[in-house]
């Protein structure tokens, strides 16, 4: 213990808040680490952090000539994506986690813990990662301090967030931070757990390095942890996409998204407009493609951040054709998890489409098509944002930016058309609870099955979605400037089973009319859903839609609808008498007018 108790007397000059010197003391006595490193986010910090996982083989280099300071990880194949079923929110009365959470409570849930990470780190370092969310002086960022044993989480959350010294001295100005205690363990997935105690603003993770789990500054906190705080201060934290779009005058307006995992978030956030549309001098511009933090600004808008400063996007179906921004973003200082490689060692991974062939698959074993995929389905890169092409400065803006429409949409092979306008704020916070989409690879269970997923929050909300939903319902206050709202689904499908739509930059003549509608200026067809484009209020020029593509996408089945409608308000009753009764009015408003 001797040693231990220097390094942990060493370590207490990494802050001068005494709040945090403490709870890194605590810490380092449950765990007991062999040494203690504060993280200063600095060239040489990270140098040193590469140098040492390449060394143990925690990263492998890749082709340097083709992908320059890029790596290549490999997890534990059971440590692959999200563990939704392990994930908890322990607030003092179960209601306030919601039938939306895994609830347990926070005495129980720290013992739980706590024996887990007792003594886990001995024959490990213990890092001490100061972080913000957000630009490093807005006001609507929010810090943390990630305590982890995982030197591959370091140098994620070194790309993923503004890391280091700057943080720390904003956290010892502020004296207030997210408490983030995370170890691999052994990897056990039977000894897997993460825990949010929202009331605590304290996050605790065991037995998992997958990015999701491991990387507290990103679902855990900038979601489930900043969802509670943004209730109890007044703004919105959001799996949302930001993304500006200008027009041949100049004028650019903000949208944010919310779209489930693996469902185009990534690919919208980094737009190329058509050629025509280029030509015309239209631009896109990316400020982020996974989380917004929004809240009112002083003329009434809503001002979004993007809390993150990286991408960790999916791999799989990144092209030349799908996302050529995001491919174009990762050709160097890259890392990659649970891709393939080719025979040169390039990372390589299913629908790159650049005529190579992998050797290697995911696990480090030679490729066999017929054994699994070279990539994992939710393998991923991690990259900086600013070295996205579509990269807007404006990501750094301390203020923000307006958001001039929020965009719901999910995977819906039938039922639902291509576009719709809520009729009002209460229409479209009835939209977003009520979005539904087929499941991904990005959470563990199964693929393709048709789940609600309100505001693509259901995995992250960390409170009661009933609740939840009220806040949502509060910023309509007489005083507020709202973003219209609006519904997308880029994956309707023909009799066939064929996509009516030919989505990737064409998705800009959806958001071309929802722009018109924002000025004013675009027509509509006004049915019981919402206000939905007629044919002709779209440009299509250069896009040959079939005349069962112009039915399904820009027409609605009232008969299908009705029972939608009644499926909605069987699913807002879950959620019991915190439902609040305006949203279920709006659900009862619609339904008779389907059934008039």
């Amino acid at each position: 213990m001797n040693a231990l108790s220097q390094d942990v007397s060493a370590s207490a000059a990494g802050s001068r808040l005494p709040a945090l010197n403490d709870w890194v003391a605590q810490v380092a006595a449950l765990t007991r680490p062999d040494s203690i490193r504060w993280c200063d986010g600095s060239d040489a910090e990270s140098e040193a952090l590469v140098a040492k996982m390449q060394a143990d083989g925690t990263l492998l280099p890749l082709n340097a000539d083709t992908h320059p300071n890029s790596w290549l990880h490999r997890s534990h194949p059971d440590d692959v994506a999200r563990v939704e079923h392990l994930t908890f929110v322990c607030t003092s009365e179960q209601d306030d986690a919601g039938p939306n959470n895994h609830w347990m409570a926070p005495a129980d849930g720290h013992a739980q813990m706590d024996a887990l990470f007792d003594g886990c780190m001995q024959g490990r370092t213990m890092y001490v990662v100061p972080y913000c969310m957000g630009p490093i002086d807005s006001p609507l960022a929010r810090c943390g301090v990630e305590i982890t044993d995982s030197p591959y989480v370091v140098a994620n959350m070194g790309i993923m967030t503004r890391m280091g010294a700057q943080a720390l001295a904003r956290i010892e100005r502020e004296g207030t931070f997210v408490k983030g205690l995370h170890s691999i363990g052994e990897l056990d997935p039977n000894r897997r757990y993460i825990m949010h105690f929202p009331e605590e603003l304290t996050i605790k993770s065991f037995g998992s390095g997958y990015g999701g789990n491991a990387l507290l500054g990103k679902k855990c906190h900038a979601l489930r942890i900043a969802s509670h705080q943004a209730k109890s201060e007044g703004w919105l934290a959001e799996h949302m996409l930001i993304l500006g779009i200008e027009n041949p005058q100049g004028e650019t307006h903000y949208v944010a998204a919310a779209f489930p995992s693996a469902c185009g978030k990534t690919n919208l956030a980094m737009l190329i407009p058509p050629e025509g549309y280029r030509s015309a001098g239209w631009k896109v511009w990316t400020i982020g493609d996974d989380i917004c933090w929004m809240r009112p600004g002083a003329d009434g808008r809503l001002y979004a951040i993007n809390p993150e400063a990286g991408f960790f996007g999916v791999a799989p179906g990144t092209s030349a054709k799908s996302n050529p921004n995001a491919l174009k973003s990762i050709q160097r200082n890259t890392i990659f998890t649970n891709v393939g490689v080719t025979a040169d060692n390039q990372p390589w991974w299913e629908g790159l489409d650049n005529g190579q062939v992998p050797v290697t698959d995911w696990r480090g074993e030679a490729y066999d098509a017929a054994k699994r995929p070279a990539a994992h389905p939710n393998s991923r890169f991690t990259v900086s944002a600013k070295q996205c092409p579509s990269y807007s400065e404006k990501a750094e803006d301390a203020q923000g930016v307006p958001i001039s429409a929020i965009v719901f949409g999910g995977r819906r092979a039938s039922l639902v058309p291509l576009v719709f306008e809520a009729r009002d704020w209460t229409h479209g916070v009835l939209v977003g609870a009520a979005m539904g989409s087929e499941t991904t690879a990005a959470a563990t269970g199964a693929v393709g099955v048709m789940r609600r997923d309100p505001m693509a929050m259901k995995p992250f909300c960390g409170y009661n979605f009933a609740d939840y939903f009220s806040h949502w319902l509060s910023f309509d206050n007489g005083a507020a400037q709202l973003p219209k709202v609006f519904h997308v689904n880029w994956f309707r499908k023909s009799d066939e089973g064929k996509f009516l739509w030919p989505g990737f930059g064409d998705n800009l003549r959806v958001l071309e009319w929802m722009i018109g509608r924002v000025k004013g200026e675009a027509g509509a067809v006004e049915t019981p859903i919402g206000h939905l484009p007629a044919v002709t209020d779209l440009n299509l020029d250069g896009v040959e839609l079939s005349d069962e593509g112009k039915d399904k996408l820009f027409g609605f089945d009232q008969g299908a609808w009705q029972a939608e409608f009644a499926s909605i308000g069987e699913y807002l009753d879950e959620y019991g008498p915190r439902m609040p009764q305006a949203l279920k009015d709006e659900q009862q408003r619609i339904a008779r007018l389907l059934a008039g």
